[in-house]
């Protein structure tokens, strides 16, 4: 039995690792700001030495995209170090190095501060997993969308959902391996267009909404409509999105 810290465990991917890890027989500390065992706020870093102390790997899953977390990830670093904690496993966006977005740019610095932190800590080794955007996600963008009227969603902009729950055993599965560096990226099962996506949850949903498709400006979005966020030769994932609505999110 491993002792393995989650950070975001309380979170929509934190909270299926730590029950995969759980099930396999794995000791689970959870930590975020919530945690009655571990309150962690990770933006300031208190509390870290205490909740690193004695664990066999860290699975980073706390983010946010309203700024910060390269700050976060360099208390989790600098705790994880003077700990001597031998293997991170951290989750990041395929597409953080091709598409020009705020938020892809700081989780690609976390993946750089990861990778010099292997070089500088001795003894500390790290795994990098790339997926596609979460079934939840998008759920979220179009259930918000369909407040309105008309339903509006970004023009020629292919998506490739996955099922978090998938991602979540992956993340369990490294975090009691050995360190692996970055591994092979993991795609939701196929690539639709948004509009595509739209319909199909105003029918399962029972909605009416006329859908319209945006052309949107700026280098983000010209990096979604080239598919950079995609990863067609790893479609390794099996739910698809109308199974996700049709199972539910919970």
């Amino acid at each position: 039995m491993a002792t393995i810290l989650v950070t975001g465990g309380t979170g929509t991917l934190g909270k299926e690792v730590c029950e995969r890890l759980r099930s396999s027989g794995q000791d689970v500390r959870v930590l975020s700001r919530r945690s009655p065992e571990h309150p962690v706020d990770l933006r300031e870093g208190t509390g870290l030495d205490r909740a690193v102390d004695g664990v066999d790997a860290i699975v980073h899953c706390a983010s946010t995209p309203r700024g910060g977390d390269d700050r976060a990830a360099a208390h989790l670093l600098r705790a994880a170090g003077e700990a001597g904690v031998p293997h991170l496993v951290y989750i990041s966006i395929v597409g953080v190095d091709r598409v020009p977005l705020g938020y892809y740019r700081v989780k690609r610095r976390v993946e750089q501060m990861i990778e010099e932190a292997g070089r500088t800590h001795t003894g500390l080794g790290w795994t990098v997993l790339r997926t596609t955007q979460f079934h939840d996600l998008v759920l979220r963008v179009l259930a918000g969308a369909a407040r309105l009227p008309v339903l509006a969603v970004p023009a020629g902009v292919g998506v490739q959902p996955i099922d978090v729950r998938e991602v979540a055993q992956r993340l369990a599965d490294l975090a009691v391996g050995p360190p692996a560096g970055r591994v092979a990226d993991m795609g939701g099962p196929e690539i639709r267009f948004f509009d595509d996506l739209a319909r199909l949850y105003l029918s399962t949903t029972h909605r009416r909404r006329a859908v319209l498709p945006v052309r949107l400006a700026g280098r983000a979005y010209a990096g979604f409509r080239a598919g950079g966020h995609l990863a067609p030769e790893q479609s390794v994932g099996k739910v698809t999105f109308a199974e996700f609505l049709h199972r539910g999110p919970g």
